[in-house]
């Protein structure tokens, strides 16, 4: 019992039977050794039954070991499972089984029913896929890096970002600013079509299945790195690049002291169009002929016009993050959050009111709201004096 090479279990068992012998009872062996109550007389009972058989035939071990599990052996392997079982290389898709968006077609109804109700040597449903760990119903993702982007331009790219950042307190400090932007579109309007139940005690929120779609809108959101606001939303139906052109223009002109803005965005076409290449070049002082889009010049292509965007020496620079890299914008943490505290757990009016109360309009703004649409007149409609538009990162919190 004292051996290095004795289990603590057969030691603890051994323990019981000594302190019985001294004369201590269950309760008395339960509470010095540690152990339940019914445990010192489980372990009596066995070492009773070998009383009258010679420890040469039976060593204290045997005589307190576990008993012999119930129930047939268990045989099989994964590995030989697998061979044996329906899912084999013979039903995995083939380069030809696939389908117009990619999607494999190989993992038939059929046979994947027939293979979940197949009973294993085991008498379990499934029994063998099961220890093969196939799991048919389960889908995990990767992503690809992009092969236009290079090991080096994407490592460039997160520089400047981070930088970018870094160095913002005291970029704002000289005269600049640094805004993260971003879209968010198909920003849908649902109305419950009844009233939810509020959060009590015991119960969580409950809420109506069914509900009245209103249309959509699509949000356009500059958040200040330096102070965490949220400055210059714009709202619309539509983003397309004159949109995001037209929000960029107003995000300039609502504060006219910048002596230079800096903007970090993702790589969306939107984001190096042409209407932007001419909006930058016109505020910047730029008079050199900028080519003819797909032809020459600066608007030949969107890396062309990324480069010319990028220019530190212009009024708007633009900073734009790697390929599937969108997480380097600060701005997304601030839409999860929007989507998180209000736009999933609301319940919407017609767009209208939707648009609103999202960004509600003052007696000064200058947003129009025409009575024969459901929405802005136009999506470069830009509301820099709405409550929401000092709304900081904490305060979504």
């Amino acid at each position: 019992m004292r051996a290095f090479t004795t289990g603590q279990q057969l030691a603890l068992r051994a323990r019981i039977v000594l302190a019985a012998d001294e004369g201590l009872n269950n309760l008395q062996i339960a509470r010095e050794l540690g152990v339940d109550d019914e445990t010192p007389g489980h372990w009596r009972g066995r070492w009773l039954q070998f009383r009258d058989v010679p420890l040469e035939e039976v060593s204290v071990a045997k005589r307190l070991a576990d008993a012999p599990k119930c129930g047939p052996r268990r045989s099989s392997r994964p590995s030989r499972c697998a061979r044996s079982s329906r899912w084999r290389a013979r039903n995995q898709p083939s380069p030809t089984d696939r389908s117009a968006n990619g999607a494999t077609a190989s993992w038939r109804m059929r046979s994947c029913g027939a293979a979940s109700l197949s009973r294993s040597h085991r008498g379990t449903p499934g029994g063998c896929s099961k220890e093969a760990d196939l799991k048919p119903h389960l889908i995990r993702y990767w992503l690809t890096p992009a092969d236009d982007e290079p090991d080096e331009v994407r490592d460039e790219r997160i520089a400047d970002v981070c930088s970018t950042y870094r160095e913002a307190a005291a970029r704002a400090a000289a005269g600049e600013r640094i805004v993260s932007s971003d879209e968010m579109t198909g920003v849908q309007a649902l109305e419950r079509a009844a009233p939810g139940l509020p959060l009590r005690p015991g119960k969580v929120e409950r809420r109506e299945f069914e509900y009245i779609r209103h249309g959509t809108l699509s949000f356009m959101i500059n958040f200040d790195v330096v102070t965490g606001t949220v400055l210059c939303p714009s709202v619309g139906p539509t983003r397309t690049e004159v949109d995001f052109a037209a929000h960029v223009r107003q995000t300039v002109e609502s504060d006219l002291g910048v002596t230079r803005w800096h903007v970090v965005s993702d790589n969306l076409n939107t984001h190096c169009s042409e209407s932007l290449v001419r909006y930058v070049a016109e505020v910047s002082g730029v008079t050199d002929d900028l080519g003819i889009k797909e032809k020459c010049g600066v608007l030949k292509s969107m890396s062309t016009r990324a480069t010319f965007l990028a220019d530190p020496s212009h009024k708007v620079v633009f900073h734009y993050t790697p390929k599937h890299a969108s997480w380097l914008n600060q701005v997304e943490l601030w839409l999860s959050i929007l989507v998180r505290k209000l736009l999933r757990r609301g319940t919407s009016p017609p767009l209208t009111i939707y648009g609103r109360r999202c960004w509600p309009s003052s007696p000064t703004s200058t947003a129009r709201w025409p009575s024969h649409s459901n929405g802005p007149t136009s999506a470069n409609h830009c509301m820099s004096d709405q409550p929401w538009s000092g709304l900081t990162y904490a305060g979504l919190h």
